[in-house]
């Protein structure tokens, strides 16, 4: 029986996380809904699909001790918001953005709607400005720049959680006093692993310009839905609001994607492949793309999303499709962690899309293009030659050969590793290059200007000093 506000008792399917409402009227897709359970305890649910007299709604704390005839479902009329503030810095929250640090509840300076607004293309500003993370292979190969979204490709067992609390706690603009801060969203992780963020923010002096959500494996599915969202409306707020730079980390996106599934199976809607959702595509496009910059307003928002590839397989649909959306990828290697190497960056597979924009003279330095190309180069070749190795001996090779092998080795040593606590600037890591640049003759390096040669080679250096 429909009611005048709104609220109906006519629960006629349950099914996982998702209730169905029949003899409805006027109720509209994304809606907000409030579920009062037999025990009186209220939870918030959202519509995702509405037909003439029909509604599907997910619920937010999921179906448990949820009883049909009992329960009953009001409409609000509302679509679901998130409070902001910049107090937010420094907190700790849940997947549904309430706090969980045992503060207090966060004063909202405004209410934002958790989907956002769509930049106008041609309001985007094109990102330019080189964020430096600190660690070499980032920022020397795959440049992040402000405004970019550039994802971590990572493994089980791998070490991608101590990557991002490393990112998080050195990110910086170099040369600029302005405010940055850290969004962090976590989805499906453990107790353990949310201690470990929370432990280490706090030890490193990262926790007062960074904002935690924390969506625990333990938590309802249906959580890992809202949390990147409710995320990203608090760096909307703080970038374009406040004039912030925000760098928002997104992990594990590979549990999100596993809650899309579980919701798509449970409308029992027709699988896609691998069993996920057709519009997944659509959907992870819609998180990816709050990120960048808007002409007229001096704030940014950049995104690192890390996912977990089933199987370390860079085709399955999760890592395919992000690799689509976004602007490149930072991938780790199995192998490189079972060297030793930390942070295990495969460089080979790696690619960031808007590098050329944010390095150069003014920005980081005015040999780092072709330091780079020179550095793919040799190591590339040096792998190539490992493969041969394995085939004809090290006997088989020739003198230049064996160099390539020398510097492709120490490169993993010494470029490719730099421990979990050390952050490198980008003059550094450029110096760092140029010392393992010097393994090679002078002749292989036909990639670099020869007038950056006598600049920056270390056996010119020493000549000028001299």
């Amino acid at each position: 029986m429909i009611s005048k506000n709104r609220e109906y008792s006519t629960i006629t399917k349950v099914s996982g996380p998702l209730i169905v409402v029949s003899e409805i009227e006027d109720v509209a897709y994304g809606e907000v809904a409030s579920i009062t359970m037999p025990s009186g305890e209220r939870r918030l649910g959202q519509v995702l699909e509405a037909r003439q007299s029909l509604a599907v709604v997910q619920v937010f704390g999921g179906t448990r001790d949820l009883d049909t005839a009992a329960t009953s479902v009001r409409f609000t009329g509302k679509t679901l918001t998130t409070p902001v503030s910049e107090e937010m810095l420094g907190r700790v929250l849940n997947g549904l953005g309430h706090p969980i640090d045992g503060g207090d509840p966060v004063i909202p300076e405004t209410v934002r709607d958790i989907h956002g607004y769509t930049i106008n293309p041609h309001s985007r500003d094109f990102p330019r400005d080189f964020i430096e993370t600190g660690i070499s292979t980032i920022d020397t190969m795959n440049t992040l720049v402000r405004g970019q979204k550039l994802p971590i490709f990572s493994g089980a067992g791998l070490p991608h959680n101590m990557l991002a609390a490393q990112i998080t706690r050195q990110a910086r603009v170099p040369g600029k006093e302005e405010d940055f801060a850290v969004v962090f969203a976590a989805m499906g992780i453990t107790h353990e692993e949310a201690n470990f963020f929370i432990r280490d923010f706090r030890d490193t002096g990262a926790f007062d310009r960074t904002l935690l959500f924390l969506n625990l494996a333990d938590d309802p599915v249906i959580e890992r839905f809202v949390t990147p969202r409710i995320a990203l409306t608090a760096a909307e707020y703080l970038a374009f609001d406040k004039d912030m730079h925000v760098l928002v980390i997104l992990t594990d996106m590979t549990n999100y994607c596993e809650a899309l599934r579980e919701i798509a199976a449970a409308r029992e809607e027709v699988p896609g492949r691998r069993g996920y959702p057709g519009y997944m595509y659509t959907d992870l496009a819609s998180l990816y793309e709050r990120a960048g910059r808007v002409k007229g307003k001096p704030g940014s928002i950049t995104q690192i999303p890390i996912l977990t590839m089933p199987d370390d397989d860079i085709t399955h649909p999760i890592p395919d499709l992000t690799g689509y959306i976004t602007e490149g990828q930072i991938v780790l290697s199995r192998e490189l962690h079972r060297k030793g190497i930390y942070p295990p960056i495969d460089v080979l597979p790696c690619l960031s899309r808007l590098m050329q924009g944010g390095i150069g003279p003014e920005r980081t330095r005015e040999d780092h293009q072709d330091v780079n190309n020179q550095l793919y180069s040799a190591y590339a070749q040096g792998k190539k030659l490992q493969s041969l190795v394995a085939v004809v001996g090290e006997e088989g090779l020739s003198r230049s050969d064996l160099t390539f092998l020398t510097f492709s080795d120490r490169f993993e040593r010494e470029f490719i590793h730099q421990g979990a606590k050390i952050g490198r600037s980008i003059d550094e890591s450029l110096d760092a290059a140029w010392r393992l640049l010097a393994i090679l003759p002078e002749p292989e390096l036909k990639r670099i200007d020869p007038e950056l040669i006598a600049r920056y080679h270390p056996d010119h250096r020493r000549e000028t000093d001299a």
